[in-house]
């Protein structure tokens, strides 16, 4: 049990550093993640972005994701679940371009310049508060991927076991705290949860983590 996000990110930063885990960006998915991975790039003595992705929810029940799109248009599918929900290619395209253009909204809240920066041939670390489907987890780090980082870590607090061991797959290394067999929701595992505003945020990307 967490007791906020910067006492999770304080574990995460203090665990990277035992492992000799080095980066030259430190990338957080706003805005839950930026208390995390603030103490997590202050310990790596790394620069602090972001990398945004949005949910896309199934045409009955918005709230279940049947993927997630990066602000790149870098996309994650799950195939399966479509398929079993008979879910058209129609559909799937108008969200996606749909939460893909909030994704760009997203991220120029948070910088001054549409796009990631620069990250070709840099070490880049992700941060997230947790993973529960990894759908947007996901779709940042193929966005990470496809632009030319050396290296790429996911780091988070806590995390399903199954979506873990899928992420396994879209980065060069899966750091989780916790995957305990008892995940419900990320939320479970913290003490306080409560929402991050985007003034919030903001203020940990420019550099106060308390």
């Amino acid at each position: 049990m967490f007791a906020d996000r910067t006492d999770a990110g304080d574990q995460l930063a203090a665990e990277l550093e035992r492992r000799g885990l080095e980066a030259n960006i430190v990338l957080g998915i706003p805005r839950g993640a930026l208390p995390v991975a603030r103490p997590v790039a202050d310990a790596l003595e790394a620069d602090l972005d972001v990398v945004v992705a949005r949910k896309m929810g199934a045409p009955s029940n918005p709230e279940l994701a049947i993927g997630a799109v990066a602000s790149d248009g870098s996309v994650w599918r799950n195939e399966e679940l479509i398929d079993r929900l008979g879910i058209s290619e129609g559909y799937l395209e108008d969200v996606r371009d749909e939460e893909a253009e909030n994704a760009r909204q997203k991220a120029d809240r948070y910088r001054e310049t549409s796009g990631l920066p620069d990250l070709e041939g840099k070490r880049v670390v992700v941060v997230d508060d947790g993973v529960a489907t990894g759908a947007t987890a996901t779709a940042c780090l193929r966005q990470v991927r496809d632009s030319g980082a050396e290296h790429v870590a996911l780091a988070v607090p806590v995390g399903s076991p199954d979506s873990i061991e899928t992420l396994k797959r879209e980065a060069d290394d899966v750091i989780s705290l916790q995957t305990p067999a008892s995940f419900r929701a990320v939320g479970q595992f913290y003490r306080n949860f409560g929402q991050v505003s985007d003034e919030e945020a903001i203020e940990y990307l420019e550099g106060s983590d308390r």
